[in-house]
């Protein structure tokens, strides 16, 4: 029997853009699933008169508080205030902090958007990201060895998607669509610089994914055809072949988040290195 699913507000805090502090709210509330987070998200808090404005909204809906604020001041306002609403507050990076502080001997320099700084690093996730979307769904194919990861697969295994999370991480990568009677471009088939990786999945869940595009489809598309389950299994098999052939590794998407078949891709590469 299912229990009804219940609601809870998370007011997140961050004197930054508030990312870290999302990643780390959906993580916990995914572990609960007859529960479901409302998020309230005030980035750039990094004065009082702001976090007086965020602690009204909060007094209105009220919930769990998590924080990332690396002015002690206005950490101890919160911790303070919550308290004395009764309400549970977490700063979400002092004990990971207080680890690292441990072990180097040293403390922490407490820049705020520490981690968002315009660095090498950042630049080079800007041009990842770039040529990602010039090279994406066979786009210039011609330039396809200049990619670090290129994905190969029939329609709906999560190519574009998990091209552009592998560039957010600074990787270039292209993809390239399989079609039947089509024959992959030979400046795949010479690529050098490259991994290639086949993603597939199971004919019923490509199926399903079709199914929920087709509801904006231009008039006269196959439909029937496109979500037809043996017309995707005998794609799936030709995929299979040509990875086989040119010996590409395959990743199963069918049961994975665009975030752990990105991680499988990286960890795929570490081997190729």
């Amino acid at each position: 029997m299912n229990r009804p699913q219940s609601f809870f507000h998370l007011h997140l805090i961050s004197d930054a853009t508030g990312e870290t502090l999302l990643a780390a709210g959906r993580a916990a509330s995914a572990q609960y699933k007859s529960a479901r987070s409302i998020e309230h998200i005030y980035p750039l808090i990094r004065t009082e008169k702001q976090l007086m404005k965020v602690f009204e909204d909060i007094e209105d809906e009220p919930g769990i508080v998590l924080y990332t604020v690396v002015d002690q001041t206005l950490a101890t306002r919160i911790d303070e205030r919550c308290a004395a609403m009764g309400l549970p507050a977490v700063s979400v990076l002092e004990p990971v902090l207080a680890v690292f502080q441990s072990y180097l001997g040293a403390p922490a320099g407490r820049r705020v958007g520490a981690q968002h700084v315009l660095d090498a690093d950042y630049f080079r996730r800007i041009d990842a990201l770039n040529f990602t979307m010039e090279h994406d769904d066979g786009q210039l194919q011609e330039e396809v060895d200049k990619a670090d990861i290129v994905l190969v697969g029939i329609s709906r295994t999560s190519k574009t998607p998990t091209s552009i999370y592998l560039a957010n991480r600074g990787i270039k990568t292209a993809n390239i669509p399989i079609v039947p009677g089509v024959p992959v471009p030979d400046s795949l088939v010479t690529a050098k610089n490259p991994l290639i990786v086949g993603l597939i999945a199971t004919a019923e869940r490509i199926s399903q994914v079709r199914q929920n595009r087709l509801l904006g489809a231009t008039p006269g598309f196959d439909a029937e055809a496109y979500a037809d389950r043996a017309a995707i299994a005998e794609e799936l098999t030709y995929a299979r072949q040509i990875f086989t052939r040119h010996g590409w590794p395959m990743i199963d998407v069918s049961r994975r988040s665009i975030e752990e078949t990105a991680a499988a891709i990286v960890a795929l590469r570490g081997k190729n290195r």
